[in-house]
């Protein structure tokens, strides 16, 4: 056994449990606090709005960590640069992968149970199901705060008091699934857009249910009628836009959901090629055995009352079976370019001993795998820490750094700090090369898609290179 203190990691979700196998694979012992599954007062387990089970790193959204394309799109290389980092959250989604198209989708019941195993089995973490209310007076000297979106009353409130800053809160939707065998398949057809390939060879991962501009109408009007969800205490605060409720895009303009996840462009109808749909529905596999689909991008605050009648409007699910109907939680984000270090550690308690680190969502990062690698590099700083080594944090040329970057000051200096996704746009600009790799000229309608390909490839030489250097050191 190891004399090493603990560190400890507080919420198992996605960044928690990141960042507990990285301090425990640094030999770095853990304690990690989850209160899904304590007992409560009344003897009953404690749970949250939005989670089913007490797995850990449950997804409470949708299954899909989307696109897996390295080269081109800045998500895919976030992917990429966390397996090369030992993610245990990427080691286990590509484990219990489904068909998605051109995205990494999983299985998510084997995807949480996969990491909640890896996590109770390995040797030097030890999982406690408790609610930890308080920060003060523990006598823990290293600490990850990684409770998500989810965080509880009584810890947002210490939170608060310790950084003098105030949350931003937001709803975050969940979409419906629906029993696959409740699809009318002789209205829908299986194809993923403009039929690309995703990890598992599928070219065929969605289902797709055609709309004319009636049927579209009539579910817009529905749509925008249907009785929503009051959270009158909540109704103050902001939407994100990367999770918007679907009936939110809807009130922003008739046609906005035919430019958004309605879009009915790079999808052919078998039945009648040569006529264009006005709007197209697409389902994602949302399991391992394909018994289940959630329906894309319809996030959704309708009661649930209302919600069958409306999507069952939709041709192809005019007899849909939902397994799971859609709903909200409330997300909340701190100010972390203004409370934070580059390290991800409190400032205001620098000075104090202490090194108390946020990771995941709550410090304003968006996405299960953006989150998952805050909670990567919160680990990583922290067993860096109790090792007594340094680790400096990753270039900004890299997805991780930029994203590092953002949460610690990338915003625009007196904007309103949001949460976002990686993306090209937090990287370091490079010209558009004019010629490929053989010396031919690239053409110009072509030469943004060779820019993103040339800025992923920089970002893993710099991330080789940064791992040669500093995480070693960590690693021992």
């Amino acid at each position: 056994m190891t004399d090493i203190k603990p560190v400890h990691v507080i919420g198992g979700g996605l960044a928690g449990s990141e960042a507990s196998w990285q301090l425990a694979n640094s030999s770095v012992p853990v304690i990690l606090h989850e209160m899904r599954g304590a007992p409560s007062n009344d003897g009953r387990a404690i749970t949250t709005d939005a989670h089913q089970t007490d797995d850990l790193a449950e997804l409470v959204c949708s299954n899909s960590f989307r696109s897996d394309d390295w080269q081109f799109n800045a998500v895919g290389l976030l992917h990429e640069e966390m397996r090369r980092m030992d993610s245990l959250i990427m080691a286990c989604a590509d484990k219990h992968q489904v068909p998605a198209g051109g995205a990494l989708a999983v299985d998510r019941e084997g995807f949480a149970q996969a990491v909640t195993q890896a996590i109770h089995t390995h040797p030097l973490i030890t999982v406690v199901r408790e609610e930890v209310t308080s920060l003060k007076n523990t006598g823990w000297d290293n600490i990850i705060c990684a409770t998500g979106p989810l965080t509880s009353q009584s810890l947002s409130d210490v939170i608060l008091e310790l950084s003098g800053e105030g949350h931003l809160s937001f709803f975050d939707a969940i979409a419906p699934i629906v029993h696959t065998e409740s699809i009318d398949m002789d209205i829908a057809w299986r194809q993923s857009r403009y039929d690309k390939e995703g990890p598992g060879g599928d070219a065929a991962a969605y289902i797709n249910c055609p709309m004319t501009k009636t049927e579209y109408e009539t579910f817009i009007d529905a749509l925008l009628d249907g009785p929503k969800a009051d959270f009158k205490d909540w109704e103050h605060v902001p939407y994100f836009d990367g999770c918007l409720p679907i009936e939110v895009m809807a009130e922003r303009g008739r046609e906005t959901l035919r430019h958004g996840p309605l879009k009915p462009v790079g999808l052919t109808n078998p039945r009648d090629p040569l006529v264009k749909a006005y709007a197209i529905v697409q389902l994602r596999q949302d399991n391992a055995l394909g018994t289940l689909y959630n329906m894309v991008g319809f996030q959704t605050k309708l009661k649930h009352g209302a919600q069958a009648d409306v999507f069952r409007l939709i041709p192809g699910l005019q007899n849909a079976q939902f397994a799971r109907l859609g709903g909200l939680h409330r997300n909340t984000f701190i100010q972390s370019p203004k409370i934070l270090d580059r390290k991800l550690r409190l400032k205001a308690l620098n000075n104090e001993g202490v090194s108390l680190r946020f990771a995941g969502q709550i410090t304003g990062v968006e996405g299960y795998v953006e989150s998952s690698a805050i909670g990567l590099l919160a680990g990583r700083f922290a067993a860096a820490d109790r090792l007594g080594r340094d680790m400096v944090t990753p270039p900004e040329t890299t997805a991780m750094g930029a994203l590092i970057n953002h949460i610690t000051g990338g915003h625009l200096e007196g904007g309103s700090f949001q949460p976002m996704n990686i993306n090209y746009g937090l990287l370091p600009p490079l010209e558009a090369p004019k010629v490929d790799e053989n010396g031919q000229k690239i053409p110009l309608k072509e030469r943004g898609r060779a820019k993103k390909r040339l800025m992923s490839l920089k970002a893993l030489n710099d991330l080789n290179s940064w791992l040669d250097k500093s995480f070693k050191k960590v690693a021992g």
